[in-house]
């Protein structure tokens, strides 16, 4: 019976039934949700339900090479959240997490666009309530300008299944070209989800805001379903090699100068998005289990150092850098988790982000785009400078920050201790991951040209970190506000347009004083002109004769200024 069910929907269902389960038992019963959900999977690949709605076909559940990949990490991810989770006794948070994680997973199966939209616009409301969680009124002002964003995607998603439904075309949510109104509308809509330039505030603004727990959750399946989104709906689509590049390069800048530790970790992830971009981009076989693979482990990696960050907030009440340093001695095991992750996400030999990436750069590497493979041998230095580096030396190491601690829960480092031997298995092990990929590949990411020249990389950007640092060159860990590229939006163009704004009503005030005034005048003068104003006209007649004296003022002024 769960079997014949689109994959998520029974986890929506669960999640109505989580505030109404006390405490221990509520993990259980979200466990065993993910769990029945995840036996749907099973079903095999092919449209296995179909809703016939107002002359649509709406396809609620299509399962194919392309859904599978994301589906097992996106019911994995969701699992590792209610582990790490386990300690926490807010209903809420429970509730918002299982919902948001059956809608992802819903949506990753949706065949057509409205159903994608759907699913689309469920998570982004489930999503919120995991921001608005930590109860502060930063977290309150970032979750509603979240909201803004994911509902803006939705919309324009929608808008582009409109456009389609009216020209009589398919609303089939499969490959499409560039170059159609609906098909721009589409884009733009995955491109806020997948947080591309001067579309990503939204991120580095609202996912450091959640509670620990929610920002694990929250960096798992937004942007990883944009990522889903675009290999369906636009592979090969050059733009998004521009796009995606920009991407890798940007946020490192940020991330370097960023005291907020868990931002930090935002900015990576914006980061990591532009080589699974670029690689969809692409668009050939390979390129599409890069984007794929890396999606995959990536969800696994970023997880950890969410949930190693997790536990310093937890255990010690901040995540800036500037006031960490030591915390190894009182939290070992958080530390060691924290480190194979930032070797993950630095792509190190043996570890999960190799062979993830080795794909996406041997793809780009043979379309001879010789610009974009070097801005993202770049990226990769500065993923090791932001992420493989600084999240764990200014944690952990550096100085001495005097914090007196204890380990994390219990539940936190079990959660942390699967997701870091699942990084090492996928490194050591990488033809598992490979056999789920949507293509067939015979690729070995060990060879001797992968190994040498990535550990080339490492060492560089290694002994660059360590000369900045010795120099007293690298950026400061100061309490600070680095500005995104939201500002532009968010504080210009209100520093721009409310005075204009203001001076626009205040000249339409005084032109309304003005009529106003002539209208009086003109009132005045004709009960003057008539001896006996009430034998004279009537009031109506008074009115249209005054409108008729203003209408032919305004008519000549608007004709001289025409001329």
């Amino acid at each position: 019976m769960f079997a014949s069910l689109p994959p998520g929907i029974i986890m929506l269902l669960g999640a109505c039934a989580v505030p109404f389960i006390p405490h221990i038992s509520r993990q259980i019963w979200m466990l065993v949700m993910i769990g029945l959900s995840a036996w749907g999977l099973t079903t095999g690949d092919g449209i296995h339900a179909i809703w016939h709605v107002m002359g649509y076909d709406l396809v609620l559940y299509r399962a194919d090479a392309l859904t599978m990949p994301f589906a097992i990490i996106f019911h994995l991810a969701a699992a590792l959240n209610v582990i790490y989770s386990w300690h926490d006794k807010k209903w809420q948070e429970h509730t918002a997490s299982l919902s948001y994680a059956g809608a992802a997973i819903a949506a990753v199966h949706a065949g057509d666009l409205i159903t994608l939209f759907i699913w689309w616009e469920a998570t982004a409301i489930t999503s919120v309530f995991l921001i608005l969680a930590s109860h502060t009124e930063r977290a309150r002002k970032a979750s509603m300008r979240y909201l803004v964003f994911q509902v803006t995607s939705g919309v324009l998603l929608l808008c582009g299944a409109a456009v389609l439904a009216a020209n009589g075309q398919s609303i089939l949510f499969e490959k499409m070209e560039l170059g159609s109104l609906a098909s721009w509308f589409i884009f733009f809509a995955l491109g806020i989800k997948a947080a591309f330039p001067f579309l990503n505030g939204w991120l580095q603004d609202a996912y450091p805001e959640a509670t620990p727990t929610g920002t694990v959750a929250l960096s798992a399946f937004t942007t990883k379903l944009a990522i889903y989104a675009l290999a369906r709906a636009f592979p090969g689509t050059e733009y998004l090699i521009w796009i995606g590049a920009s991407m890798t390069a940007l946020p490192v800048f940020f991330a370097v100068i960023e005291n907020d530790l868990r931002r930090v970790l935002a900015f990576s992830l914006n980061n990591q998005l532009g080589f699974m971009v670029v690689a969809v981009g692409v668009g050939s076989e390979l390129a599409i289990n890069g984007a794929v693979a890396h999606a995959f482990v990536h969800i696994i990696y970023k997880a950890l150092l969410f949930m190693s960050m997790g536990a310093v907030l937890h255990q010690v009440g901040t995540i800036k850098a500037s006031a960490l340093g030591g915390l190894y001695r009182q939290m070992p095991f958080t530390m060691v988790c924290c480190v194979i992750g930032a070797m993950s996400i630095s792509a190190f030999p043996l570890f999960s982000g190799f062979v993830a990436k080795s794909l996406t750069m041997s793809a780009l590497g043979d379309t001879g785009i010789v610009w974009a493979y070097f801005v993202l041998l770049f990226a990769s230095a500065g993923v090791l400078e932001h992420s493989g580096i600084k999240i764990p030396y200014f944690a952990f190491f550096a100085h001495d920050s005097g914090l007196k601690t204890t380990e994390a829960p219990l539940n936190m480092r079990i959660a942390m201790g699967i997701a870091a031997v699942l990084c090492v298995a996928i490194g050591v092990y990488p033809a598992a991951l490979y056999s789920i990929l949507p293509y067939s590949i015979d690729y070995h990411p060990y060879d001797a040209s992968h190994v040498t020249g990535q550990l080339q990389l490492l060492i560089f950007a290694m002994l660059a970190f360590v000369l900045l640092i010795r120099m007293k060159l690298y950026p400061p860990e100061i309490p600070s506000v680095v500005l995104n590229s939201d500002w532009f939006y968010r504080r210009l163009a209100p520093m721009v347009g409310m005075p204009m704004l203001r001076g626009v009503m205040t000249l339409w005030h005084w032109l309304i004083g003005v009529l106003s005034h002539i209208k009086t005048m003109i009132w005045d003068a004709v009960d003057t002109v008539m001896d006996n104003p009430i034998s004279g006209p009537t009031i109506p007649g008074r009115a249209v004769l005054v409108q008729a004296i203003l209408l032919t003022i305004i008519l000549i002024f608007g004709y001289a200024v025409a001329s």
